[in-house]
């Protein structure tokens, strides 16, 4: 998931959250509060019913609720409806609930962390480290992982910078880099990790991530000192800095004779450290 959409908790119950960059808000999913605050097994049909209730009241609200697509349970995207922290106060009001007053106060540190993170971002590498720690990855993985997050950053401000547009053309220009230092497309490289929607490189070895982070820099200095005019010109630029990175990797295999790409994944890896192979006596 990207940084935009996450996935906050609240009382152990996970709350869909997307950050508008532009507009500078949170929108939240409107399920996953009713589900929070009711605790009903049937979160749809209580907004539903709510929605008819406002608009008999002559309340406005349900009607200026927006939809975003946003992960599912099944880890699809599906459209749900949203609403941001000032709309969601409103519709505490119109919900019985003992939990409507911690739940006011947790949209309110929601809000007061984003502004801190905005203010200086490392606070938002503390909380990624916490995160990462809390689901098992070690330390030395987690340095790489937050390293790998600068670099992608300096690479994709560089495609900004060339009038590239995000989506369709930094996910080619991710793809040909990817293929060139791996082998493999984006995707046959999750299928042969068994990802689905799960983010790549937090499913990478700590070598991988090495080479994926020399492929990216590699292109991020080689586009700065060419300065490519075109999506064209950048596709070849990326060809470049991965097979720097494929060259390195090839190097490796032939001095240790094992493959620098694995299936391994990040749910794998950490069952067989936390559940290591018992040794015969």
């Amino acid at each position: 998931m990207t940084k935009a959409n996450a996935i906050k908790i609240f009382d152990n119950k996970r709350v869909r959250t997307h950050w508008n960059e532009g507009k500078e808000l949170w929108y939240i999913s409107v399920i996953d509060v009713i589900e929070v605050l009711t605790g009903t097994d049937r979160p749809r049909k209580y907004w539903n019913d709510l929605k008819t209730k406002l608009k008999k009241e002559g309340s406005d609200l349900s009607e200026k609720i927006g939809q975003l697509k946003m992960q599912s349970s099944d880890g699809k995207f599906y459209k749900t409806d949203v609403a941001d922290t000032e709309q969601i106060f409103r519709l505490i009001q119109s919900i019985p609930s003992p939990k409507a007053e911690p739940f006011k106060l947790w949209l309110a540190q929601l809000a007061s962390e984003r502004l801190d993170e905005m203010q200086d971002p490392e606070i938002t590498i503390d909380r990624a480290l916490d995160q990462y720690l809390k689901l098992g990855y070690s330390e030395s993985w987690i340095n790489q992982r937050l390293k790998s997050i600068e670099i992608r950053k300096e690479l994709t401000d560089e495609w900004e910078k060339r009038g590239l547009k995000k989506g369709v053309q930094f996910a080619t220009l991710t793809d040909i880099i990817t293929k060139a230092w791996s082998g493999n497309t984006t995707k046959a490289y999750k299928i042969l990790k068994g990802l689905k929607k799960e983010n790549l490189r937090d499913n990478m070895t700590n070598t991988e991530l090495i080479l994926n982070m020399l492929a990216e820099a590699s292109v991020k200095d080689i586009s700065q000192a060419t300065n490519p005019e075109n999506f064209e010109e950048s596709k070849k630029v990326a060809r470049q800095g991965g097979k720097i990175a494929g060259d390195a990797r090839k190097a490796l295999e032939t001095k240790t004779g094992k493959k620098v790409v694995t299936p391994l994944n990040a749910k794998a890896a950490l069952k067989e450290k936390n559940n290591p192979k018992r040794v015969g006596k």
